[in-house]
Order: C-alpha cells, then sequence, then structure tokens
C-alpha cells in the first residue's frame, strides 16, 4: 500500500468538474484509490463519496492506493491534484 498526503490547492476545492476528472483517472487502475480527509473515506471511483469530503481550498487529503499499479496510480493522482486538476 502506498499512502501520501497532499493539499488541495485549486481556488475551487475537490469540486464536481475536478471530481469527475479524479474519477475518470482513478478508474484507469487496478489499483484501489482511497482518499481521506479529517477521518472520512472516500473511494475515489465514486464521484458522489468524493463530493461528501467537502474538500476545500487548502484541504489536507491523504491519498492511499493499494492494488498491481498502485505505484503509477498514486504517481498520476498526486499530479493531478497537485497541477490543480487542470484549472487555471
Amino acid at each position: 500500500m502506498q499512502a501520501r498526503e497532499i493539499t488541495i490547492m485549486n481556488r475551487l476545492g475537490l469540486h464536481a468538474r475536478a471530481a469527475a476528472k479524479l474519477v475518470s483517472l482513478s478508474s484507469k487502475y487496478v489499483s484501489s484509490v482511497v482518499l481521506v480527509v479529517n477521518g472520512r473515506r472516500a473511494n475515489a471511483r465514486h464521484m458522489i463519496a468524493i463530493l461528501l469530503l467537502s474538500a476545500g481550498m487548502g484541504a489536507r487529503v491523504s491519498i492511499e492506493t493499494s492494488g498491481p499499479d498502485e505505484v503509477a496510480a498514486m504517481a498520476a493522482v498526486t499530479r493531478l491534484i497537485s497541477n490543480g486538476f487542470g484549472e487555471g
């Protein structure tokens, strides 16, 4: 299992468009991807679960990946979040 903590830096936080990008990306991997915010866990393949985390700008998010391609999944998800979900 891989685990990493990251801060949400985009202005709108983990809103619907960002969550959709995260779901799409996470679904490309066999490994499970889980986000944890303030003790609440969400499967990164479930948009509603991600939105219920209410992770706004500045929120600390723990990313957990587990499975055969966990390293690649962790790198991709971390890159997406670090780049502000591709939003300018």
